[in-house]
């Protein structure tokens, strides 16, 4: 089967082996359209390592309510949420990704953020790095303002909901090791990107393409949490197979949808018709 192998003809250990799978959401339509979509990521117990806040192509103009409202329920549930920065392949300005990022997490406290369309080749790694660094620092600023807040807190008394107290196996709700900045490159890029991201989206797709991928012999020098593969227009009939690709693939992340492209549409703003089976088959204590 292709997909069990990588060029050069090496055999890579299922993902699986190295922690359990999960879901990471590219986002759904906007809260005021799919409030069913995202009530069901609140649900205890859902093995959700991330989502992608997506309000107006980014943070908006001004705090949207629905959003504001929608990011609170996701942190008590202990989702991390992602704030969306299209880097337009890199055609957007520094300034231009930066002062989104600054509003993501002024108005809506985000935990990291989702690079969609991140650039893949060589020539714009460097760049890409200086504006990653940029983003780790701010992240970083967010998280020891953060502390900081919940120490006074705590020390006057006063009683903090605990955030994401829902998810399983882990002290403040979120999975360990959840990522603050995913590339949504689509495709396998340059290997020089997975030393800037905490995981790489390498595959963004139709399922009948995705049933034939095969991923570049490097990618076997990484562990599955640093990789995530996002693939729609699945028949119900095909999830257990997608999953054995990802698995055979090492991507730690995915996402699987009957959603279609068809028409321009995008497959991702609505919830798969499979979703609670889809579920059943990542949450505790599920075994293949």
């Amino acid at each position: 089967m292709p997909h069990l192998t990588i060029p050069g003809g090496r055999l890579r250990a299922p993902a699986e082996a190295a922690g359990r799978m999960g879901f990471g959401v590219p986002g759904w339509a906007h809260p005021m359209l799919a409030p069913q979509e995202w009530a069901a990521l609140s649900q205890p117990g859902l093995p959700v390592h991330w989502t992608v806040l997506d309000v107006a192509g980014g943070p908006g103009a001004r705090p949207d309510p629905y959003c504001l409202a929608t990011a609170a329920r996701l942190r008590e549930a202990g989702v991390s949420v992602l704030g969306h920065l299209d880097m337009r392949d890199g055609t957007r300005s520094f300034g231009e990704l930066v002062s989104d990022a600054h509003r993501f997490l002024d108005w809506y406290r985000v935990d990291g953020f989702y690079l969609e369309r991140c650039p893949a080749g060589y020539a714009q790694l460097a760049e890409t790095g200086r504006t990653t660094a940029t983003l780790r620092a701010l992240c970083e600023q967010q998280r020891r303002y953060r502390d900081r807040h919940s120490l006074d807190a705590r020390a006057q008394g006063g009683r903090r909901p605990a955030e994401g107290a829902g998810q399983e196996g882990h002290p403040s709700g979120r999975f360990p090791g959840a990522p603050a900045l995913v590339f949504g490159h689509g495709t396998h890029p340059h290997p020089g990107y997975a030393e800037l991201a905490d995981q790489l989206v390498t595959f963004s797709g139709r399922w009948t393409d995705y049933r034939w991928a095969q991923v570049p012999e490097w990618t076997a020098d990484h562990p599955p949490e640093r990789f995530c593969h996002l693939v729609h227009s699945i028949p119900r009939t095909h999830i257990d197979e997608a999953l054995r690709i990802a698995r055979w693939q090492g991507a730690g992340t995915v996402y699987f949808t009957d959603g279609s492209d068809r028409c321009g549409g995008n497959p991702w703003e609505t919830l798969p018709g499979y979703w609670d089976e889809l579920v059943s088959r990542l949450g505790p204590g599920v075994s293949e």
